[in-house]
């Protein structure tokens, strides 16, 4: 009995640094470029990583908060300013930033976000994916109330309306060139007269 334990443990082993080494040797012959399509052996590895890292206590974890049409709303500006940069208004991840990542951000409205639990979006949220352009956001700790609010937008994500997203648009950062556009656009509807200079939204990437 211990022999064969063995001998499966040493297959494992085997098959594992096969496995290795043939990743390592299409990496070097690919590079590391972002650009590139990953190979399916890379990105099942890399998912199934991420799938065991997160605690097991998160995996059955329920919001506490209350999806309120309030919570959601407040949910939705939060992820204007500070999300849509890479994860775009609507959760598709179809923006500059998105499409020059690895791993790229998901969709969130498509169903393999959509199954995670609550509590593993939260834990996403508040601790980053290391390896990753994923940050960690809030302070430590389980009573960060914008990051539960952020899970119940991220379950609106797949009813988001055409007037949420016009809404959004007027909410994400902007650059300087945008800023400075919009001021020459008011000042001249104003007749001539400046504007007051908006204040720039942190951007926390």
């Amino acid at each position: 009995m211990k022999t064969r334990i063995v001998i499966s443990l040493l297959l494992l082993v085997v098959v594992a640094l096969g496995v290795g080494a043939y990743m390592m040797h299409n990496m070097m012959q690919r590079g590391f470029s972002t650009r590139t399509e990953p190979m399916q052996m890379e990105k099942v590895l890399a998912t199934t990583i991420r799938a065991r890292a997160t605690p097991s206590r998160y995996k059955t974890m329920k919001n506490p908060v209350a999806a309120t049409p309030e919570v959601i709303h407040e949910g939705m500006e939060h992820w204007a300013d500070h999300c849509a940069s890479c994860h775009a208004n609507d959760g598709s991840g179809d923006t500059m930033y998105g499409k020059t990542m690895y791993p790229r951000p998901p969709n969130m409205r498509q169903k393999e976000t959509q199954e995670l639990s609550d509590g593993e979006l939260y834990y996403t949220i508040k601790n980053g994916i290391r390896l990753s352009g994923m940050p960690a956001f809030g302070d430590p700790g389980d009573d960060d109330l914008d990051s539960w609010k952020l899970v119940a937008f991220i379950r609106h994500l797949p009813q988001l309306s055409d007037q949420e997203q016009m809404e959004m648009e007027h909410l994400n950062p902007k650059g300087p060139d945008e800023m400075q556009e919009e001021m020459e656009e008011e000042q001249f509807l104003n007749g001539g007269k400046a504007p007051t200079a908006p204040k720039m939204s942190n951007m926390h990437h």
